[in-house]
């Protein structure tokens, strides 16, 4: 059977992305919308409607109109957007975050796709947090690196300029209301009581993230060895999760960590490098693949019960 999948805001980073994994595959069909339509509330309904699985790429409010136009009962939607993913009724599009995951992205039709910083973020903690390694009112903070991709065409336009303008050549903290939009489904989905006090940066580099969560393991009472542990089980069997070795030898022997080590992947690299009394969480992946369209695509692989890598 073919898919029948329509993208509703394709020409921005995330839909474009999207429709490079589905170009390739003989079992979707792609619904496009005219240009001159991409605005006509009707035909938008109509190809939403029309769809098997529709794709939300757009911003927070334009996603809670475009789902309120589904009126068929067998379109299942994918919201890229912040909009749903703390919402009753809405599946959490992460697949490894715990067992059961993915029969309740299989069941249900409106899926919220994780956030970039979230996800990675995410799945360094829950497994701790499931593991009582790391109590759920433990406050944690977390700095995560990432690509100007990740800020959208203006943002793109912005470092690709020429020339560059001289701010945009060093490393730019933001986010410093302490208020970034993915903090409620970072404690939402690991079992925190509270969001972890968060700094994001965007670097002078295409694409690519990395989150690091530092620890005291003399706090936590615990060790290094059991953090990554809890990571080898609870992603035993999972195909786009690398638990790398303990303190990774390739990466201590550089003296840097490679953020982009991810990139053209749906892979997430878990990394725990720790002494005695201390430990450092890091996670990294391709803000574009697993961090926004690969995720996409790979909760509707599930949904629709294909091969979850097909495309990616």
């Amino acid at each position: 059977m073919t898919t029948k999948v329509f993208v509703d805001g394709q020409e921005g980073t995330t839909g474009l992305r999207i429709h490079e994994y589905l170009a390739a595959r003989r079992d979707v069909e792609v619904l496009r919308i005219d240009a001159d339509k991409r605005k006509d509330a009707t035909e938008r309904a109509r190809l939403l409607n029309a769809a098997d699985v529709a794709f939300l790429c757009l911003p927070d409010a334009a996603s809670r109109e475009a789902a309120a136009m589904i009126s068929n009962p067998h379109t299942c939607l994918i919201d890229a957007s912040t909009a749903h993913r703390t919402v009753p009724g809405w599946a959490y599009g992460l697949p490894e975050l715990a067992p059961g995951q993915r029969d309740a992205i299989r069941a249900s039709k409106r899926i919220a796709n994780p956030g970039c910083h979230a996800s990675a973020f995410i799945l360094l903690l829950r497994p701790l947090v499931d593991a009582g390694l790391v109590p759920a009112a433990q406050a944690v903070a977390a700095t995560s690196i990432t690509g100007y991709s990740g800020g959208g065409k203006k943002m793109i336009e912005q470092y690709q300029a020429i020339p560059m303008e001289p701010a945009l050549t060093s490393p730019r903290p933001y986010g410093l209301n302490l208020a970034h939009k993915h903090l409620p489904e970072m404690a939402a989905h690991t079992g925190l009581a509270m969001p972890p006090i968060f700094l994001p940066i965007v670097g002078n580099f295409y694409k690519g993230l990395a989150v690091s969560v530092p620890l005291s393991l003399t706090a936590l009472g615990t060790t290094a060895e059991a953090l990554h542990a809890a990571y080898e089980t609870h992603y035993a069997g999972e195909r786009f999760i690398r638990v790398m070795p303990l303190r990774d030898a390739a990466t201590l022997e550089s003296g840097f960590f490679d953020v982009q080590g991810c990139n053209d992947t749906n892979r997430v690299d878990l990394f725990v490098f720790g002494s005695d009394t201390q430990a450092v969480l890091m996670a990294r992946l391709d803000n574009l693949g697993k961090g926004a369209s690969g995720a996409a695509v790979q909760a509707m692989n599930v949904h629709i019960g294909v091969d979850e890598a097909l495309g990616l």
